[in-house]
């Protein structure tokens, strides 16, 4: 089994996700390609991230300095052929399997065979992904949970084929990123998705049957099992679309009916009505995505 070095990682799709990505690759010091569809798009992607940036420096999360390192290891382009040499690609596209195929077709085309390719997917069959590659057993699925920068664990997915040394190098690439890497077989919603996503759901029906409020379902949950956000602003957090397709998917995938996504849920997806990004969703955000309706007891703590 290799021990390759970790110097230069991809990060294909320059989303919320793949921005929070990058950030953190580049934090445990290493250079990052961002790739993404255009030259609008990746200019955008570049004055997004340093937002991003700007707003950790507001929260005295990091120094001007910092930023500028941070940025200066990162290099953003539309050419699939500059993540060649780099030593392992992540994909952070949409969550969509034909999107997704698509583009791991074209990875495959002009990688070396040994550069390993991550899925970031939370539902995705990592295998179906994979079939009918040149390569398929580089194919490995990993799971990050959002924000990347402070959440602790990474789920790393072993699909039907992946190799042993296209597994490990994924594991060591997420303990360089300082986070602790949880090996898991393919099924699913994998570990995270699969137990979150009942408790949202039932979170939301104990809303809809008016048993008691979004503000005092999320406070009893939250302080009940010191949960650092409850469910639902969790989930306006996340992205309320987002929840959406991945409760469709496991339902879809396991017909279990603890998986059908509550009515309130889809309602206010219809209506646009999102989450912390737009501004509303369970609850009501300001621009800087800060929550507006929190009960008394509900405050948030500094430490």
């Amino acid at each position: 089994m290799s021990e390759r070095e970790l110097h230069r990682i991809a990060v294909v799709g320059g989303g919320m996700m793949g921005r929070s990505i990058a950030t953190r690759v580049s934090q445990a010091g290493l250079g990052v390609v961002v790739r993404d569809i255009s030259d609008e798009r990746t200019t955008q992607v570049s004055e997004l991230l340093a937002k991003d940036l700007d707003r950790e420096i507001e929260r005295w999360g990091l120094t001007q300095s910092e930023k500028k390192a941070i940025l200066a290891r990162i290099e953003f382009t539309t050419d699939v052929k500059r993540t060649v040499g780099c030593d392992l690609v992540i994909e952070t596209i949409y969550e969509d399997f034909d999107a997704k195929r698509a583009l791991i077709a074209e990875l495959d085309a002009v990688l070396e065979p040994h550069t390993p390719i991550i899925i970031n997917t939370s539902t995705l069959s990592i295998s179906e992904l994979a079939r009918g590659l040149a390569h398929p057993e580089r194919v490995i699925g990993m799971h990050f949970l959002y924000p990347v920068t402070t959440t602790r664990v990474v789920e790393v997915v072993k699909g039907v084929v992946t190799s042993d040394d296209a597994f490990e190098t994924a594991r060591r690439f997420v303990r360089v990123l300082g986070k602790v890497p949880i090996q898991e077989f393919e099924s699913p919603g994998f570990v995270t998705t699969r137990v979150i996503m009942p408790l949202i759901n039932e979170a939301a029906h104990v809303v809809m049957e008016g048993v008691a409020s979004a503000a005092e379902v999320d406070l009893a949950i939250k302080l009940g099992y010191e949960f650092r956000h409850g469910p639902l602003e969790w989930a306006d957090r996340v992205g309320l679309h987002r929840i959406l397709t991945w409760l469709e998917h496991l339902f879809h995938e396991t017909g279990d009916a603890k998986f059908r996504p509550c009515p309130i849920i889809r309602k206010l997806v219809r209506a646009g009505q999102t989450g912390a990004r737009v501004g509303k969703g369970f609850f009501t955000y300001d621009s800087q995505r800060s929550r507006l309706d929190r009960l008394p007891d509900d405050t948030p703590k500094l430490g």
